[in-house]
């Protein structure tokens, strides 16, 4: 067969609630307005960002199939290799398409967003499971004939519209559909929702899909001597402190820890902050003062580990709500509803409570029991009603005692063992030193993945206590890649055994050279 005789093949991948379906429609009544037969299918994803759902669309001219005497048989599902446009609401969704074979040099045109919406494997990586963005635009570069790509959920948000608009704006302006401009606004027309912010939507990405990929440029670096301050005379105390005592290339870092452990806790617990680094940076260091730096990003963030009365404070500030609505685009005249999932377990309980009581709760019979049974399904809160949001309010509240609960003892126990476990290797190296700080990132989370995160780093510290300061750096951070590649620990188990065969040998080997 021709290529004149082949159905022009369409395929979009998108989100749910991205308006998929609306933008296969749009395409259907595009075609069927201007005398081609047009059919959707759909195969429905996952939940989230597990994955996506695949709209396909398949024209044919009308006229075409009157001289060839017959209706065209469509298919109802894209086959790799034989696709000529692919949509792409988000960059990993292009990604998918390349991988599934949709996207081919010889003649797919790709149009995809390059805003991210990372997925449920790149949330729940032990370590930093992001896949790294540039690696995506590239293979997708190389796979597509032609490839338009700029952020359409930055175009939608300005135009007030949603970004199926947006992707069929982009299609527009490549011109790789037998239509004109105005066949694809009299479609939005058609339709008779959103009609006007659609259109603005359409046009802006129309114009920039016509302009072409604009050359990257690296902005440049511009130094910066000015210095936070605050008015808040204990705060400012705070400021003063850290400018005047700590390395230069350590304070952006510290500033951050400051305002971070202010906002989780209060000026005091940040004062702690400033203390412990006080003791870190007088510890031998590279000229770039890597072991400060690690250390106090680090240290920061082990210090405001989330615990319930974190998680009830993100969950109820004014930023949460108003960033809520922004995302979902819902009018100033509209009412929104929240529900948060929540499925606090006994030990999130415990560890809530006072560490007497938690200590004692954990240990005993009937009491145990009795929560147990009382948790052992999650419950809904709706934190946009009066009750729900009280009742997380009362929870975010618990921080005020935050350093008498059990959780705390014991974060502040392991933090207290890592800091002194520093101040040793960086009396032998400070590679070395630098390298057990960065173990802090194994402990992560709350609930399941920080458990999993625990018994991962209490491994690997037992490791490090029973090899000495005299194990290579480059072990360490071995152990410690290994930890973060399975959730299961198997990898660190793995690299833990490699390593006490490697000492064995030499040892086996003196013995039989005597």
């Amino acid at each position: 067969m021709t290529q004149a005789t082949q159905p022009i093949k369409i395929a979009i991948l998108a989100m749910g609630g991205e308006g998929g379906g609306v933008l296969a429609d749009w395409l259907v009544d595009l075609g069927e307005a201007n005398g081609w037969i047009a059919q959707t299918t759909s195969v429905p994803g996952v939940a989230q960002r597990t994955g996506a759902t695949i709209y396909y669309v398949e024209m044919y001219p009308e006229a075409q199939a009157h001289a060839d005497g017959g209706q065209p048989v469509l298919a109802l599902m894209p086959l790799p290799g034989d696709v000529d446009v692919v949509l792409c609401s988000e960059l990993m969704e292009a990604g998918r398409a390349v991988q599934r074979g949709l996207v081919t040099p010889e003649r797919t045109t790709l149009v995809a967003s390059t805003h991210r919406v990372y997925s449920i494997a790149e949330k729940s990586a032990m370590g930093d499971g992001r896949v790294d963005s540039t690696q995506l635009l590239a293979h997708a570069g190389q796979a597509a004939q032609r490839f338009v790509r700029f952020d359409m959920a930055e175009a939608a948000a300005q135009n007030g519209s949603v970004i199926s608009a947006v992707l069929f704006g982009a299609l527009a302006g490549t011109g790789v559909l037998p239509f004109a401009r105005e066949q694809f606004e009299a479609t939005i027309e058609r339709g008779g929702v959103g009609v006007k912010p659609s259109l603005k939507a359409f046009g802006a990405a129309f114009t920039r899909a016509q302009a072409g990929e604009a050359p990257v440029q690296a902005e440049p670096v511009v130094p910066t001597t000015a210095r936070a301050t605050a008015p808040d005379p204990v705060i400012q105390a705070l400021l003063t402190r850290l400018y005047a005592e700590f390395p230069a290339q350590a304070q952006p870092l510290m500033l951050e820890g400051l305002r971070r452990l202010v906002d989780y806790q209060d000026p005091a617990y940040a004062e702690l902050y400033l203390g412990r680094m006080a003791e870190i940076c007088q510890l031998p260091d590279d000229p770039a003062r890597t072991l400060a730096c690690e250390t106090a990003r680090h240290l920061a963030l082990w210090m405001s580990y989330e615990d319930t009365a974190r998680v009830a404070q993100l969950k109820t500030r004014s930023s949460r709500f108003a960033r809520v609505k922004q995302e979902t685009g819902v009018d100033a005249d509209q009412v929104i509803a929240i529900n948060e999932y929540m499925h606090p377990g006994l030990r999130e309980i415990c560890e809530t409570l006072p560490g007497g009581l938690g200590r004692w709760l954990m240990g005993s019979g009937a009491p145990r029991r009795l929560v147990e049974g009382m948790t052992k399904k999650g419950r809904v809160v709706q934190t946009s009603s009066v009750h729900g949001f009280l009742l997380l309010s009362a929870v975010a509240f618990a921080r005020r005692w935050r350093r008498s609960t059990m959780r705390y003892a014991e974060e502040n126990g392991r933090i207290e063992q890592w800091l002194q476990g520093i101040r040793e290797a960086a009396a032998a190296s400070s590679d070395l030193a630098v390298e057990l700080a960065r173990c802090q990132k194994l402990v992560k989370g709350y609930s399941d993945t920080h458990e999993r995160g625990v018994r991962n780093y209490d491994t690997v510290m037992a490791a490090w206590r029973q090899a000495g300061t005299t194990l290579p750096p480059a072990t360490l951070r071995a152990w410690r890649e290994a930890a973060l590649a399975d959730e299961h620990g198997h990898a660190l188990k793995a690299a833990l055994a490699r390593h006490a065969q490697a000492a064995i040998v030499p040892a086996a080997t003196v013995v039989a050279a005597a």
